[in-house]
């Protein structure tokens, strides 16, 4: 830019200032940079001269925990045995332009973990105890315009506050907002589709503007916009507004031929609304929303724009694996992805609100949500939980929340609660009533459900009929009598299963108690651990048998940290049958491991969900010193039969839904003994080295077939890249998966040899891992001991493009490198 157009520009803006005419709005930015932390507790840390020079500098999303270290001494065993709890100081350094004041400065945090207090150069601003909940504080009062601002948090995380790792720090989103004074506030549209049909959709938009300066009226127009960005209807009104106030205002458009948010093409729409006064845009406020219907019926189960779906669902803590709490975007959307390819179309957020970008991916994905609010009520169940702060927030909380999410297509249903003790007291309905008017009050297009688990005193102290969808956790052969009882009522499996493996574990004979002495659980997925627990079998069972149930919530779909059951660990009594197993980090329950592994559940699942031809065996052909003993050898397909060969010979072909599968039934609601099972097809194969083959048939002809072969030694290590191209935005990931191979390529399926990374170029290694529940290393530093041949590398971009170049190494064996590319 040259001097004269520097200073033609510079008047532009003096000619501005001296009119006082308001710029337009400008664009939430993201303030996660650039900020400085301290573990502990820091006296007058929120004041503006506090020295923190010393302190580390970091960017958000950030959480202390994952750093470790693994103490099963001094933190529990049920959060993982990593430090979730203590005091953690942020402070951020920053200066908004002179030419900014007049304008509304907010902070808005997806979410801190947790009892979050923030201050504003030594004032305090505001606090907001539940970790999972976003909230947005106003700046304005305290802010110093052309001048050097400080920002101070403290987090104040106890232990035992949950169940499970809950992670500590700001470790979602953050963004600085600056808004003219009349704008439209947070979460300040509603967007409904009451009516849909093939030649139109009504869509109803409620908007709210805030003023918090003189204006008396202004001009609100909205726009929608197609997935390409064309116009499809527009609409103007004036809205008069005048001192510090709200307006509310409905506007209803109508969209020809409308394109239906469905889950095999999930096309979605925009709401662009602007505020105008005298030819100026004082604001401009986005909101994506999708066309679709939903309904849920008593006797043809969920509906989505008239068809029948079945929920093949699964309920998901919030962690990412080695990365912990801290969320990232690329982390959340593989989990997603897995998830899809094992045939899911449901996601149950357990047992809280959401990152924000969960339902963004769920949105664009084509993946039906249910939004939980709370793990408990009044009543705890862990002795620093909710409970404490239910009275004075548990109404903030829950319509923050509904306000946040209703305008996802994704999400379906609006959960209360989980495992709540109300259950058990006589006028605990009068709590499940109250807190389904707060939700009604706010969105009556979405039903109100919770998850129960005390059969039958749900029913009994009339909690079940106070919501509109009731979930059932783990009662599968109940839901045919729930509707005999009550022909009206809806029901589903709200948490199913509980299944508990560790990927590549195969403990023979076959058990169906878990063996104490090794700490993992066997993969021919007949153990179940905990004793509320029982195989995806008897689940298919059931619900084949009451038709009209909306389907399942399986527990859960990814391992997560802490809730190590049925290993228990320390002060975990009430969840797990040891308390004296530590180390056991990370949970069992999944059909993928922590890293994101598939165990031989998930085939399993896909199975039963997936229509495109598939076909998988185990266990893993590694059996020395057990030549000619017979060995259980299970497939899973969603073909009609399967025959299974040894070094060329055929055991036989097995017909899915005709020959059956004795496994042990030592599991919920079951009598002991044996379970049939028609969903597995298996064999008694005496152990020879060599290969083991399946082939599954569809009309008779052989459609896909799989192998495993007997590994040699360890003698190569392999990587592949989930992408090798990735964006230089300083956040985008790679996942590494490294194999450990013999000399043809075969995995080892036993080898647990130590790989080392190295990495230069543009991008940082941000976390390894393996799968084991039991490795207590770190999941930060750069090397990892494989785990049943396999291990995980997570490689972050930096914000330049270039290469970046992993070399993988073991001691004695092949080493290899991968490039990646970032753009």
């Amino acid at each position: 830019m040259n001097i004269r157009n520097t200073f033609l520009l510079l008047l532009g803006f003096a000619i501005l200032a001296s009119c006082q005419v308001e710029q337009p709005h400008i664009a939430d930015q993201n303030f996660n940079a650039d900020w400085l932390f301290y573990k502990g507790d820091a006296e007058g840390a929120e004041a503006t001269a506090f020295p923190d020079a010393e302190w580390r500098k970091l960017d958000l999303p950030h959480d202390w925990a994952i750093e470790g270290p693994f103490d099963g001494v001094k933190n529990n065993a049920r959060t993982g045995g990593l430090p979730v709890h203590g005091t953690g100081w942020y402070r951020k350094h920053f200066t908004v332009e002179k030419a900014m004041q007049g304008k509304q400065v907010s902070i808005e945090f997806d979410g801190a973990m947790d009892d979050a207090h923030v201050w504003l150069n030594g004032q305090q601003v505001g606090n907001r105890p539940y970790g999972y909940i976003g909230f947005e504080l106003d700046l304005t009062p305290y802010i110093k315009f052309g001048e050097e601002n400080v920002l101070a948090v403290r987090l104040q995380p106890q232990d035992l506050a949950m169940r499970w790792y809950p992670g500590a720090g700001i470790y979602r989103n953050v963004r600085i907002k600056y808004n003219n004074p009349v704008h439209i506030p947070q979460w300040g549209t509603f967007v409904t589709t009451p009516e849909i049909s093939a030649e139109k959709a009504v869509v109803k938009i409620r908007t709210t503007v805030k003023n918090a300066g003189q204006t008396s009226q202004v001009t609100l127009k909205t726009s929608l916009k197609d997935k390409n960005g064309a116009e499809v209807a527009s609409a103007a009104e004036e809205v008069n507004i005048s001192g510090e106030k709200l307006a509310e205002t409905e506007q209803v458009l109508e969209v020809a031929n409308p394109e239906l948010w469905e889950l095999e093409t999930p096309t979605l729409y925009k709401v662009v609304s602007e505020i105008i006064q005298n030819g100026n845009v004082l604001d401009v406020y986005e909101t994506p929303f999708g066309i679709r219907t939903i309904e849920f019926t008593p006797n043809d189960g969920f509906l989505l724009n008239g068809k029948r779906v079945l929920l093949k669902g699964v309920c998901m803590h919030h962690d990412l694996g080695a990365l912990g709490s801290a969320f990232n975007y690329r982390a959340r959307e593989r989990q997603m992805e897995i998830m899809k390819s094992m045939g899911v179309n449901a996601l149950r957020t357990s047992h809280n609100p959401p990152e924000p970008e969960w339902l963004e991916i769920c949105d664009k994905m084509g993946i039906l949500v249910q939004v939980e609010a709370f793990d408990e009520w009044k009543k705890g169940k862990v002795i620093n939980g909710y409970n404490q702060y239910f009275d004075e927030w548990h109404e903030p909380d829950l319509r923050d929340m509904v306000r946040r999410d209703r305008n996802h297509p994704s999400v379906i249903m609006w959960s209360l609660g989980n495992e709540i003790l109300e259950q058990g007291v006589a006028d605990g309905w009068q709590l499940t009533k109250h807190l389904n008017n707060i939700v009604k009050d706010e969105d009556t297009t979405r039903p109100t459900t919770a998850g129960f688990n005390y059969y039958p005193a749900p029913f009994k102290n009339k909690l079940a009929f106070e919501i509109d969808v009731v979930g059932m956790n783990y009662w599968p052969i109940e839901y045919k009598e729930i509707k005999e009882k009550y022909p009206d009522m809806i029901v589903y499996g709200s948490e199913t299963s509980s299944q508990t493996s560790s990927r590549g574990v195969y403990h023979l004979p076959i058990d169906p108690l878990p063996q104490r002495h090794t700490g993992h659980v066997s993969s021919y997925d007949v153990i179940v651990g905990p004793p509320w627990a029982y195989p995806p079998d008897a689940e298919w069972d059931a619900l084949e048998a009451e038709p009209a149930a909306l389907g399942e919530f399986i527990w859960t779909g990814f391992d997560y940290l802490g809730e190590p059951t049925p290993y228990g660990g320390r002060d975990n009594s009430t969840h797990g049958y040891w308390n004296d197993d530590w180390p056991s980090r990370s949970s069992y329950f999944a059909p993928v491991d922590l890293c994101g592994f598939p165990k031989d559940r998930y085939y399993l699942y896909q199975s039963q969900w997936t229509e495109e031809p598939m076909v998988h065996v185990l266990p893993h052909w590694n059996w020395n010193g057990m030549e000619g003993q017979n060995i259980p050898v299970f497939a899973y397909t969603n073909c009609e039969e399967v025959e299974l060969f040894v070094n060329g010979k055929s055991y036989g072909k097995k017909v899915k839904g005709k020959d059956l599968t004795e496994i042990p039934a030592e599991f919920h609601s079951y009598p002991k003994g044996t379970y049939k099972t028609k969903y597995r097809l298996s064999w008694e194969v005496p152990y020879q080295p060599g290969v083991l083959k399946v082939i599954a048939y569809k009309n008779g002809e052989a459609t896909i077939q799989k192998e495993i072969e007997t590994a040699g030694k360890p003698a190569k290590v392999l990587v592949e890249a989930d992408r090798n191209e990735i964006s230089a935005d300083g956040s985008d990931l790679s996942f590494l998966t490294v194999k450990l191979t013999d000399e043809n390529g075969n995995l080892c399926p036993l080898s647990d040899n130590l790989i080392e990374f190295e990495i230069t170029g543009a991008g940082t290694l941000v976390g390894v891992c393996n799968g084991n529940q039991r490795d207590l290393s770190s999941f930060q530093e750069p090397r990892q001991q494989a785990f049943n041949g396999l291990c995980q590398a997570i490689i972050k971009s930096s914000n330049e493009p270039g290469e970046i170049i992993v070399k993988v190494s073991s001691e004695g064996l092949e080493n290899t490198e991968i490039k990646l590319t970032t753009k």
